[in-house]
């Protein structure tokens, strides 16, 4: 991970972010995933402006507490967490205040955002967690994040190999 904040400090330029977090998908228990620390690296590459974690209607409230204290606010969705997520996140692709937009999922359904950040100028980072991590999106994002057991790693597309050195900029999106 020191690797990681290494490279992302090593960018021009502070960067502010935008991250969005599909918690049914993301947040459990086999994932152990840490917002803080997700949270704590963005932090060396730019500003976190907007953090907003999207939960399902039957999320506990020992949940939403935790995911507030983390610094981010929990959005309860009585609807589709996913079509949820995509609105904010067009609204953050059409904001031009924030030119980093950072989503924690593994879900492919988020592939059209990438690209259309992408197509908008904006930066795109996705950390994401196996099994299931989508090829598509890791392959869409310029910067892919793994969190395996809790601990980041980072990843080479166009290889398909993970690397624990540095991290590169996906040479599809630069």
């Amino acid at each position: 991970m020191a690797s990681i904040r290494k490279y992302l400090r090593s960018k021009k330029g502070r960067r502010k972010i935008g991250v969005l977090v599909d918690g049914p998908n993301m947040l459990r228990k086999e994932f152990q995933i840490n917002l803080e620390e997700i949270r704590d690296v963005l932090k060396d590459y730019g500003d976190v402006k907007i953090g907003k974690v999207f939960l399902n209607q039957y999320a506990s409230e020992k949940l939403v507490e935790a995911v507030a204290n983390q610094g981010f606010e929990p959005v309860i969705c009585t609807t589709d967490v996913d079509v949820m997520l995509a609105i904010e996140g067009m609204e953050i692709v059409h904001n031009p205040t924030i030119d980093t937009l950072a989503l924690v999922t593994r879900d492919a359904d988020f592939k059209p955002l990438l690209s259309k950040a992408n197509e908008r100028g904006k930066e795109t980072i996705v950390f994401g967690a196996e099994p299931g991590f989508s090829v598509a999106l890791k392959n869409s994002a310029d910067y892919v994040i793994i969190l395996e057991n809790g601990i980041m790693t980072n990843y080479d597309s166009v290889k398909e190999e993970r690397k624990h050195v540095v991290m590169e900029e996906n040479p599809d999106t630069a």
